[in-house]
């Protein structure tokens, strides 16, 4: 059975029950706690903690997953993914354990030519929570299964959490026996190699507080509604009902190895070490092809981080399995035909999948280029000291700074006849990992510290009034000061307000919270910021400035005209932005995220490589001539599938509910999923000056423009500028730029016969030098320091030219520089010198601590600095000595 008729039999399973199917989430969720989607319920769980009323009792879905906490082991042996899919039916207050046993039991047990998955009975083990014998009775009484195929074990096993507060309970999971021959008899107490776990049923009833139920720890409370949370592995499943080994071997995985076997010339299940390479690629090309898709892109921290890391084990692996040329073309190909009937956006947006992917193969190549070089370097450096052994520190520095695997470290190391202090770049990595996993610590806040508000959301959702007036009438339903409920705020403090509606807007969607004030009879407050709880709380932060507020005081809520104003000129034109750069760039320039505030907009979004100055230039054509067309601004609900099909452009990562806002300016020029206040006609945007374009991450790119009147403020002020430029050169403004380029080319003129001239002072010094060579043994040594202001760049040229002069004649030419409290540094030695012993690296290592310095390169020529030119005079007798040793 393959993968996707899976999913499929799992959805019409759980529909046919009543379920609501409902799509995967993105794997980006705006979680605190989470880098990606790790587990089924992680979009349900506003739904399980109370914090939204969940719009079915009953759901179904299939839900895509990434866990990276252990990426070193994948391919290591064929138990660990990144990425899997999650298939899981819920409940919310509905049906409990009876249930949600009987309908797991149906699906596995039925035969495959009625529905089911057709799993023997008799292999079915199951376990459940040491102290829930209900559990257990009901697995005998539903599902026939005898007492000796069921065990019961302990919260490790057994207890599920979030891993943070929250909610929590016992489980149930279900076991399969693959048989004798994985491994001993004895149930999945005994092992889960041959009892292999495919579904877990989870009973989430509890509370769990800082301490969790799995450690022992009893739960803090009960959840007020008995809630089922199911996960079911589909690569397990799949991988026993296609009868093959492991998920590596299944129909979404194989294909991507046969692929690698293709490109490199090696072949799979031959030798240990390459078969964890080719899963290695089947595993993180699957993984990455799915991030890229939901807007990750490769970057030095976060998710960017992970996606770089996981492309670059790819590139690595097919490398060392022998692949020359780029690879990731292809695979991520394959990845999208295998993958696109589930998942239709990887065969929609593919072009953006593969430049992304492409792109970062292409500098991860370079770095594999530089990373060469650079332990070049190190490793003579090693040499040039009679070592045979690579630090630790440097492995990890190659590692760490230019992205150079510690595999190639150890590849090259060993064919230059070095070893690598592999257990010093352990320890470092260790502590890296170990000063990650304390940062994630500290991010995991779980829900506490929401417990305030908790209430309040129960209560109902904000009424946002903003679309319609600034002004609102509204009751105070809390005040809260440092965390606490109060019942009253005076003159001077800071506190944050409820209220039962606003029409202050709440900072959402990139766009900044309206500043305003809250008023009474001889009370006001400034607002200052007005932040959301769960989606629907506007908490509005406040500072009283007059008089003192009451919980259930009526109110005067007002939101700032001309800050508002200013919000929907930036807010609008963020939307002229993205569909002018979506027609001049294509469909491929997809949103990676945007800031706007009054009279300021920054638009980040997926691009590979620099805009040109054209490209920038017809952006902001094409958006002001949106604003120019005075295209009407429309805004209406729809449910989420009529909106896409519409073409409205929704933001990677968001969680949208099945009735979402549609933003429609000038037709089909611009349509988008927003929350946000806009103008009601483009031509109130005003100008739109798009002030430059930059870099924000590996494949990210951001445009920023000031609009409505700050734009003309910072044109007037370019303007004045010009005018002051034009005046000095006494030229009109039109005729500036021809001016400054003849400046320019003229200075650059004068820059080249600056550098001839000073080249011909520092060379007419060689003939001097060569004279004064010192004969030692038969090698002449020319060890001076240079003439001051020499940089390291004519350095090298004039060691080179002393060195020619010289001829056959056996010499050795170390020029010491000073520069800006440097030393720079170039050793030479011709072939004759080189014929006699003598090594350019040997003779660094006799100086270089003399001046703080370090260097390499090769035999005939080595070059560096120091840092202390106080230790010149130390240097320069340390080689004299040196060359001494070695004529001697």
């Amino acid at each position: 059975m393959q993968t996707h008729e899976i999913r499929r039999r799992f959805l019409d399973h759980f529909v046919r029950a009543g379920h609501t199917e409902v799509p995967s989430a993105s794997l980006i969720l705006a979680d605190p706690n989470l880098l990606f989607v790790n587990a089924g319920m992680v979009q349900f769980k506003p739904y399980f903690l109370g914090q939204e009323a969940p719009p079915y009792p009953r759901a179904t879905s299939v839900q895509k997953c990434v866990r990276t906490g252990d990426i070193e082991e994948v391919g290591v042996t064929t138990r660990h993914n990144t990425f899997f899919q999650m298939a899981g039916n819920f409940s919310f207050g509905d049906y409990f354990k009876e249930e949600a046993i009987r309908l797991a039991w149906e699906l596995i047990s039925k035969s495959q030519e009625d529905g089911g998955f057709g799993f023997d009975p008799e292999r079915i083990w199951v376990t459940a929570y040491e102290s829930d014998p209900e559990a257990a009775e009901i697995w005998r009484r539903v599902a026939g299964i005898p007492e000796e195929r069921i065990q019961f074990r302990d919260g490790k096993d057994n207890y599920w959490d979030m891993g943070v507060p929250g909610p929590g309970g016992p489980c149930s999971e279900i076991y399969f026996d693959r048989g004798p021959e994985y491994g001993r008899d004895g149930g999945p107490v005994a092992d889960e190699d041959r009892y292999l776990e495919i579904w877990n049923l989870v009973f989430m009833q509890d509370v769990r507080g800082e301490l969790s139920p799995k450690e022992g720890h009893p739960p803090i409370g009960s959840l007020p509604k008995k809630n089922i949370d199911t996960g079911m592995g589909v690569e397990r499943v799949a991988m026993l009902l296609q009868g093959v080994e492991n998920v590596y071997e299944t129909d979404l995985l194989r294909p991507i190895i046969d692929k690698a076997e293709e490109l490199t010339g090696r072949s799979y299940g031959v030798e240990h070490e390459n078969d964890r390479r080719f899963r290695v690629i089947a595993d993180h090309t699957r993984s990455s092809a799915m991030l890229i898709a939901d807007g990750v892109n490769p970057g030095n921290d976060g998710r960017g981080y992970v996606l770089r890391r996981l492309l670059r084990r790819i590139v690595r692996s097919a490398r060392l399995l022998g692949a020359e040329k780029p690879v990731m073309a292809e695979f991520m190909k394959v990845v999208s035909d295998l993958m696109a009937p589930s998942y239709p956006e990887l065969a929609t947006d593919f072009q953006r999948i593969e430049t992304v992917a492409v792109g970062e193969e292409t500098a991860f190549l370079k770095t594999l280029n530089t990373g060469s070089a650079l332990f070049d370097n190190t490793a003579s450096a090693v040499q040039a000291k009679g070592g045979n052994t690579i630090p630790g520190s440097d492995a990890f520095k190659l590692h760490d700074t230019y992205g150079f695997p510690i595999e190639l470290t150890l590849e090259m190391a060993a064919e230059a006849g070095l070893t690598v202090d592999e257990n010093g770049f352990r320890e470092l990595m260790a502590q890296q990992v170990a000063n990650a996993k304390e940062d994630a610590r500290k991010r995991k806040h779980g829900h506490a510290d929401l417990t305030v508000y908790k209430e309040l959301v129960d209560r109902g959702a904000t009424e946002f009034t903003g679309f319609d007036e600034l002004t609102s009438e509204a009751n105070v339903l809390a005040l809260i000061a440092d965390g606490v409920r109060v019942p009253v705020a005076s003159a001077g403090q800071d506190v944050e307000v409820i209220l039962d509606r606003s029409p202050l807007y709440a900072e959402a969607g990139g766009q900044i919270a309206d500043r305003g004030a809250i008023t009474a009879s001889g009370v006001k407050l400034r607002v200052n910021d007005v932040q959301k709880i769960a989606k629907k709380l506007w908490v509005h932060k406040t500072t009283v400035e007059q008089g003192q507020i009451t919980e259930g005081d009526v109110v005067l809520a007002q939101a700032d005209p001309a800050w508002r104003r200013g919000a929907t000129q930036g807010h609008s034109g963020t939307h002229m932005v993205h569909a002018a750069l979506r027609q001049i760039l294509g469909p491929n320039a997809v949103q990676a995220g945007s800031l706007n505030k009054p009279g300021y907009l920054r638009f980040d979004f997926n691009w590979q490589g620099q805009l040109s100055e054209s490209q920038k230039a017809d952006i902001e054509a094409v958006s002001n001539d949106a604003v120019g067309a005075d295209f009407p601004v429309n805004t209406f609900v729809t449910d989420l599938t009529k909106a896409k099909q519409m073409g409205a452009m929704a933001l990677f990562g968001e969680n949208y509910g099945d009735e979402v806002r549609v933003v429609e300016i000038g037709g089909p020029f611009s349509m988008e999923l927003c929350g946000g206040t806009h103008v009601q006609h483009s031509s109130q945007i005003g100008p739109i000056t798009v002030l430059g374009e930059s870099s924000v991450g590996s494949g990210i790119r951001r445009v920023e423009a000031f609009v409505g009147l700050d734009s003309y403020k910072y044109l007037a002020k370019e303007r004045a500028l010009l005018a002051g430029v034009a005046s000095s050169l006494k030229v009109p403004s039109e005729e500036v730029p021809a001016r400054v380029e003849q400046l320019v080319e003229r200075l650059k003129v004068a820059e080249k016969e600056l550098e001839r001239t000073k080249m011909a002072a520092v060379l007419s010094s060689a003939g001097k030098f060569v004279e004064e060579a010192e004969r030692i043994g038969a090698v002449l040594l020319v060890a001076v320091a240079a003439p001051e202001g020499v940089t390291a760049g004519d350095l090298r040229t004039l060691a080179t030219d002393i060195r020619g002069r010289f001829g056959t004649n056996p010499a050795v030419v170390v020029l010491l520089g000073n520069a800006d409290g440097k030393v720079p540094f170039v050793v030479t030695v011709n072939k004759g010198a080189q014929d006699l012993g003598f090594k350019a690296g040997d003779l660094v290592a006799a100086f270089g601590p003399s001046i703080a310095g370090r260097g390499g390169g090769k035999p005939e020529m080595a070059q560096g600095a120091g840092s202390d030119p106080s230790g010149i005079p130390a240097g320069l007798a340390a080689v004299r000595a040196r060359v001494a040793e070695l004529a001697g």
